[in-house]
């Protein structure tokens, strides 16, 4: 019987992924560990639900979850801001919360990642870190390090003869989630969290949603021309009425 952990799986995208896989006869529990509350209305019964800060320095409690097979890390947060208004408060709890934390938790499981059982790992990370993202400049890099780090720790796995992988989810913006202050529609990320799921066990190493109808263009020009790329980036965001 599976046992899955969902870091961040209150709201958004990882309560839609912890959804389905608890809707599944072959699982046994799914653990939801997140700073939010799980909303009385998403209650399942094989949910267990931790609540934690990522930007504790004790990170204990995930000695409990040694049972698991699947691990999904979702949690983070951004705000669109131009970096000069951004407090230096924000930017250390960007990077503690996106970055530190999913290296951390990753490296509790990563004897896990190395065996010859099959464990499935996958983080949410985010298209803004594969190019320049003006008023997104903290969370960009925030996300660029983990692009980075996936890449590098899959490489390791190659060569330590393991084949299992983490898979780097990196979407644009999504519907039906609650990153931008709005609120959780798990029938419009229905589809996005199974095909996530689809590709965990496949142990894909790279999912970009809509990577074809939009981002194969948006990465050409940017590697074409990041100068060129970024004022469009800037541009399109002032214009689409993104700044509030």
């Amino acid at each position: 019987m599976r046992k899955v952990l969902v870091v961040g799986g209150a709201n958004g995208v990882g309560l839609s992924i912890a959804t389905e896989y608890a809707k599944r006869a072959d699982t046994e529990c799914v653990y939801i560990v997140d700073k939010a509350p799980l909303p009385v209305e998403y209650e399942h019964e094989k949910f267990k639900v931790f609540s934690f800060d990522l930007t504790s320095s004790d990170y204990s409690i995930f000695n409990r979850f040694d049972d698991v097979d699947t691990l999904m890390i979702t949690a983070g947060f951004g705000r669109l801001a131009l970096f000069k208004d951004v407090p230096e408060e924000y930017i250390v709890n960007s990077f503690d919360v996106n970055t530190v934390s999913v290296l951390r938790i990753i490296k509790h499981f990563y004897g896990k990642l190395e065996r010859e059982s099959n464990f499935y790992c996958g983080v949410m990370v985010s298209i803004a870190g594969f190019m320049s993202s003006p008023f997104f400049a903290v969370y960009g890099a925030t996300k660029a390090a983990l692009k980075i780090f996936i890449e590098s720790v899959n490489v390791e796995l190659i060569k330590a003869g393991s084949s299992n992988r983490i898979l780097n989810v990196s979407p644009g913006s999504l519907k039906g989630t609650s990153f931008t202050k709005g609120k959780t529609d798990l029938s419009i990320i229905r589809p996005m969290a199974l095909e996530i799921i689809e590709r965990l066990e496949r142990k894909d190493d790279l999912f970009i949603p809509q990577y074809d109808e939009v981002f194969k263009n948006v990465l050409e020009r940017y590697h074409a021309d990041f100068r060129a790329e970024g004022l469009h980036s800037y541009e399109y965001k002032v214009s689409s009425n993104r700044m509030k």
